[in-house]
């Protein structure tokens, strides 16, 4: 009778769903730090199969939505973890970066509102993304 190698017998090594929630909340601060606005995370296990989230953002123009687009896999890539699959970098309208278990979606404004995934995807469980307060400035009259 063979018994099994030690390197066999051990079992592939699965990320917990707060590892993907860190990733998640990775690509929306890298985002942030590139101007990215109305950034929400959207928990999808419950609605879907394509990716545990969505981290989708918005941008005023083509340029910053190459900007966040490079600043995440940026971001990313210091902590270790690059892309499976990137789309729409060159024309910048929807940018779609596919990190397995998160996909971040970077839409110019005008074509955000045109797909809008937060209502195609309604039931999913949001997490809204925003900056933290800058400091307390008085108001000049």
């Amino acid at each position: 009778m063979r018994t099994q190698s030690a390197s066999k017998s051990k079992k592939k090594e699965v990320k917990t769903d707060i590892e993907t929630l860190e990733k998640a909340r990775l690509i929306s601060r890298a985002a942030l730090d590139k101007k990215a606005e109305d950034i929400v995370i959207m928990d999808m296990r419950a609605v879907s199969n394509i990716a545990d989230y969505f981290v989708v953002c918005s941008a005023s123009s083509s340029k910053r939505v190459q900007a966040i687009s490079e600043g995440i896999e940026d971001a990313l890539l210091g902590k270790g973890i690059d892309y499976w699959h990137i789309e729409g970098r060159r024309e910048a309208l929807w940018v779609l970066i596919d990190y397995g278990d998160v996909i971040a979606h970077i839409f110019h404004e005008n074509v955000r509102g045109f797909y809008n995934l937060e209502r195609l995807w309604q039931d999913a469980p949001k997490e809204y993304f925003v900056a933290p307060c800058e400091s307390n400035r008085s108001k000049k009259k």
